[in-house]
C-alpha cells in the first residue's frame, strides 16, 4: 500500500515499529516518525513534536465517527458525502 503513494513522512503508532517497515521507508527515502517500542534494545530516534501532531488527527476522526450520518454513509454520491463531511467538520 505504501508504494502507491508519494509522501515525505509516515507518522504511525509504536505498534508499527518494525525493522522491515523502517527499512522499506528508508529505501524510499521516507522519514519514519514512529516511536520505538519499549522492548527495543536499541531505541531509534523519533521526532516527538511531529508525532504529537498525529493526536489532532486522531481526535478529529474520533469526533467524526460519532456523526451517525457520516458513519453509515447515507449519501451515495461522493460529492454529497464530501459536502456533509465538510459541514460536520465545521460544526466540530
Amino acid at each position: 500500500m505504501l508504494a502507491s503513494f508519494e509522501f515525505d513522512a509516515v507518522i504511525a503508532d509504536e505498534g508499527y515499529d518494525s525493522d522491515p517497515l523502517r527499512d522499506l521507508l528508508a529505501a524510499q527515502q521516507i522519514e519514519a516518525v514512529i516511536p520505538p517500542r519499549g522492548r527495543r534494545k536499541q531505541p531509534r530516534d523519533c521526532d516527538r513534536i511531529r508525532y504529537k501532531e498525529r493526536n489532532y488527527v486522531e481526535r478529529f476522526i474520533n469526533k467524526i465517527k460519532w456523526r451517525r450520518r457520516i458513519f453509515t454513509r447515507y449519501e451515495k454520491l461522493a460529492r454529497h458525502y464530501m459536502a456533509f463531511l465538510h459541514f460536520a467538520s465545521t460544526l466540530i
